[in-house]
């Protein structure tokens, strides 16, 4: 293993910043610049809205009555204070 050059967590931060900045001046350099809707970030956040709208989808398919959540405690409760009697 070779010796690291700054430290052992340094290094691998250095090389994802790096590469990460090395990506944006790709990204927006004149000679290759990309259209907007093709960078990076665009294509990011065209996904998460797939995703967040995939997400709504599914739940208000799978929308049922809600949970009395302090009903089912209280139930609970008595269900065990009767067993402790028995």
């Amino acid at each position: 293993m070779p010796p690291p050059l700054l430290s052992r967590t340094l290094d691998p931060i250095l090389g994802v910043f790096t590469g990460m900045f090395a990506y944006y001046l790709y990204e927006t350099h004149p000679r290759t610049a990309m259209p907007e809707t093709l960078r990076l970030f665009s294509l990011l956040r065209w996904k998460r809205g797939r995703w967040q709208q995939e997400r709504e989808r599914k739940l208000l398919a799978n929308s049922e009555e809600p949970v009395d959540w302090q009903a089912l405690a209280a139930n609970a409760e008595s269900e065990a204070d009767q067993g402790s009697r028995h």
